[in-house]
């Protein structure tokens, strides 16, 4: 994009967001959660691009959690008509832009138009080079780390795992999909600080941006702002600043 304020060596690989706000977006202008979530959907639209165009290679947005299903049935429904309609609407833009579309959760419970819709985004972006688009869906990091402890055990029956071998990147790899590259960055829309069950195992680095803008409002340049600040903090695992520093000059 040629932005002067950010520097394109530091971008940062994977975004996750937890796109926060829709209710009380709505609430605020007297209207109903469901028309916020209608305007969450134009957000969508506009990050997805922004993300593409600041060079982002993974995109992770939160769009159904599993205590999600406990909202009222008309929520339910509407979110699941959202998604569709995103699907179908956008499928060809996110094709022309080389985009791949993927999808982590239990989507068992998600109805059967809706995984079609999924499976046939999934198909027809397969291999798109650009960006990543993954819809945690039906998602919780417990369930996720469940899941994986069950798989991993089955193959621990079948001999194929040495339990005494068992380290965190072989855990990893029984992970919903553990081709992705961990977040470097989690953006949290809303004010709210916690991290609502999202992806616990993969953020355990991930840099924390919390805005108090509403999902419905944020746009291209809220998400300029939470990578400037992103490429003002000093990542450094568990080092001290002077061995990140020498880490730097050495390499």
């Amino acid at each position: 994009m040629g932005d002067p304020s950010l520097r394109p060596d530091r971008i940062p690989r994977h975004v996750a967001v937890i796109m926060d706000g829709n209710g009380r977006w709505a609430q605020q202008r007297g209207r109903s959660r469901i028309e916020g979530h209608r305007e969450g959907l134009e957000a969508v639209r506009a990050i997805v691009r922004a993300a593409g165009d600041f060079g982002v290679e993974v995109l992770t947005l939160y769009a159904f959690s599993l205590e999600n299903w406990n909202r009222p049935q008309a929520e339910v429904t509407e979110l699941m008509r959202l998604l569709d309609h995103y699907l179908e609407v956008e499928l060809e833009e996110v094709m022309r832009n080389d985009i791949e579309v993927r999808v982590v959760g239990r989507l068992d419970r998600v109805p059967l138009g809706v995984r079609k819709r999924l499976e046939e985004a999934i198909e027809r972006t397969r291999g798109g080079r650009a960006m990543k688009l993954v819809f945690a869906l039906s998602y919780g990091g417990r369930a996720e780390i469940v899941d994986a402890a069950r798989k991993l055990l089955r193959d621990a029956e079948l001999g194929k795992v040495d339990p005494e071998r068992l380290d965190e990147k072989t855990f990893a790899a029984y992970l919903y999909d553990p081709e992705l590259p961990d977040p470097d960055l989690l953006i949290r829309t809303g004010a709210e600080c916690r991290v609502s069950n999202f992806l616990l195992w993969q953020i355990a680095y991930s840099e924390i941006y919390v805005t108090e803008t509403m999902w419905p409002d944020f746009r291209e340049a809220n998400l300029r702002d939470a990578l400037i600040d992103y490429q003002s903090r000093e990542r450094r695992f568990g080092l001290t600043s002077e061995q990140v520093r020498d880490g730097r000059e050495s390499g």
